[in-house]
């Protein structure tokens, strides 16, 4: 199958790639710069030229491809309601070209759109959370129309996806910490985020691409949920600084935007993932990563 991916060079597309190259896939892996295009085909990838803000050059990568995997995202926290939406119109663009074909359209949300019913773990099949509440849900609409255009789409929802160089939120929170001198939870640290390695999460988007099911979606969760007092404690540990407590009305000052996300319990289950595509992790824990990264110098 050619498989068109955007986000190819990025942290978690990159690991798809090679995944999908090592199953026999051919890849078009969408690109901007020079630098980047050059690693992308020593991958075994062909090099597609364009950008998210180039909605025609992501039509012309779907109708060269037998399959979209789509996990480019702009993370600037800072206009993040803005990226949704601009999501929701690359999903749009991107549909545009596989409405009435049976080649696969999987796009990228969390899991947090499934967190519907407090201190229980979001499921697959949960009613999800609207754009209205979380902006990140604008991906998931924008599937849902593409659905009902008549797209194959299926979604993968993602956890906390690490390694030993990167976690998700947690990179950016290292950094503040860092500047801060201190670790810091919310309460007692007993909210938990949910995570998986990179290479499992990898494989999952493989196997979504194969199973090609009309409205699936997956959680690439390895674990269920990680309290983050446990995170913070390994995290001072590693850095040397000490571990405090915050009160709520704390967070905002010593969060800042990732105040949003640091004191919410987030558990997520992958049960139905599991079973529809026989999928099992098998990477290293959240803190097994964190024990083995190397905290940059300075």
């Amino acid at each position: 199958m050619r498989v068109f991916v955007t986000g190819a060079t990025g942290f978690i597309g990159s690991a798809v790639v090679k995944e999908l190259v090592a199953a026999g896939h051919q890849v078009l892996g969408l690109c901007r710069s020079d630098g980047k295009a050059a690693a992308l085909a020593a991958a075994g990838a062909e090099v597609h030229r364009g950008s998210l803000e180039d909605l025609e050059s992501l039509r012309k990568g779907a109708d060269r491809s037998d399959g979209v995997l789509h996990l480019a995202f702009n993370h600037d926290f800072s206009k993040f309601a803005a990226n949704c939406e601009d999501d929701r119109r690359v999903i749009k663009a991107l549909g545009s070209l596989l409405a009435g074909s049976r080649r696969p359209l999987v796009i990228t949300s969390g899991t947090g759109m499934a967190n519907t019913t407090p201190g229980e773990p979001a499921r697959e099949d949960n009613p999800t959370i609207g754009s209205g509440v979380i902006p990140r849900a604008a991906s998931e609409e924008a599937g849902d129309a593409a659905a009902a255009a008549g797209v194959n789409v299926s979604v993968v929802r993602l956890p906390q996806v690490h390694d030993p160089v990167k976690q998700g939120l947690l990179t950016p929170a290292i950094e503040l910490f860092r500047s801060r001198g201190a670790c810091a939870h919310i309460g007692d640290g007993g909210n938990r985020w949910p995570a998986a390695h990179v290479l499992d999460v990898a494989r999952l988007y493989r196997l979504a691409l194969e199973k090609a099911e009309p409205g699936a979606k997956y959680h690439a969760v390895a674990e269920e949920g990680v309290p983050m007092r446990a995170i913070t404690e390994t995290l001072g540990r590693r850095l040397n600084l000490p571990v405090k407590a915050l009160a709520p009305e704390e967070a905002q000052a010593f969060f800042g935007w990732l105040a949003g996300f640091a004191g919410h319990d987030m558990p997520a289950s992958s049960e139905q993932t599991r079973r529809k595509l026989g999928w099992e992790p098998s990477g290293p824990g959240l803190l097994a990563d964190l024990e083995a990264w190397v905290p940059p110098e300075g």
